[in-house]
């Protein structure tokens, strides 16, 4: 089943109730002179099951630890955001897995060759992801980059990923002269570290549920990085995002703030269309076949990760 991805922007108490997630507004709740009736139809219920990943972005949101308990238990990302309402902080669950024990010791235990192939695969998928998004949207030649993709090797020590990125950001947006990819950057880095921080989010929940650690990663190792491996699984899957960021620059005029509406077409990222296993598939049910199959790997059962593509 898609999980949900839901934004709260304004002020509201968040609680749990049978098992729902319980929506109430603090002006409907505190006031004294709307009728009751009014009120108990301004409550809004979300069963609890059908969150994947849920998004606080107001410093006047109540949330009760009873409903943070119930949402980690049903394995839901919790992403809190800042004063400038970018995501900054990450919720996920201690143990989202029955053999979580056996395939940490997996994943600790894998050799370095192994990791080496999984990252060299992982290059691969994201070139080729990479390739098709400036090949459809900004009719760029993408030979170049086809034959990068082609001569990755074990662990990409020619660091055909670095050489792929520059050409990709250099003509990713035609109609941004000098565009250069960075947090800080002029827009639209906004829009896409907004939706990279909702990917990452739905990366790391799904690999907590296939039972690995998102800390430890195949090529990130930064030592304070706490979700290395989900910067690397969620490499092939970053141009997902790039393309729909692309297609909100198309219909939106102004991008220099994030809004609402902005953000709602972000919160698509989970549910976005793509192709694994030859098959059409939600982004997010699509994560799911890539850890469940990395953790696969990490067994020695098989030995290639599941990665998605445009075609």
């Amino acid at each position: 089943m898609i999980k949900k991805a839901l934004y709260f922007g304004n002020p509201a108490y968040l609680s749990l109730r049978n098992k729902q997630l319980l929506i109430q507004l603090p002006e409907v709740v505190k006031s004294d002179t709307l009728p009751e009736t009014f009120k108990a139809d301004s409550v809004k219920t979300i069963p609890i099951e059908d969150i994947g990943v849920l998004i606080l972005d107001n410093k006047r949101i109540t949330i009760t630890h009873g409903l943070i308990e119930a949402l980690l238990e049903n394995n839901c990302a919790l992403i809190t955001c800042n004063s400038n309402r970018m995501p900054v902080g990450l919720m996920l669950p201690l143990a989202g897995n029955t053999t979580q024990s056996e395939r940490f010791r997996d994943q600790i235990d894998a050799s370095v060759p192994l990791k080496k192939q999984l990252w060299q695969q992982t290059v691969q998928a994201k070139i080729q992801n990479q390739a098709f998004v400036l090949e459809n949207k900004s009719k760029v030649v993408v030979k170049n980059m086809l034959v990068w993709a082609n001569d990755v090797k074990s662990g990409d020590p020619d660091n055909y990923e670095a050489r792929a990125a520059v050409y990709y950001w250099n003509n990713i947006f035609p109609d941004i002269p000098g565009f250069t990819r960075g947090r800080d950057g002029e827009p639209p880095n906004n829009l896409l570290n907004y939706g990279y921080a909702i990917l990452r989010a739905v990366v790391a929940r799904s690999l907590v549920a296939s039972g690995l650690l998102p800390t430890l990663g195949i090529h990130h190792r930064n030592k304070y990085n706490a979700y290395c491996l989900a910067d690397d699984i969620m490499e092939p899957y970053r141009p997902f995002v790039d393309k729909l960021v692309f297609e909100i620059m198309e219909r939106e005029t102004d991008i220099s703030k994030l809004s609402q509406e902005v953000k709602a077409q972000l919160l698509n990222i989970p549910v976005l269309d793509v192709i694994i296993n030859k098959q059409r598939s939600p982004l997010m049910i699509a994560v799911g076949q890539t850890t469940a199959s990395l953790s696969k790997c990490f067994s020695g059962k098989i030995r290639k990760i599941k990665y998605p593509s445009f075609v």
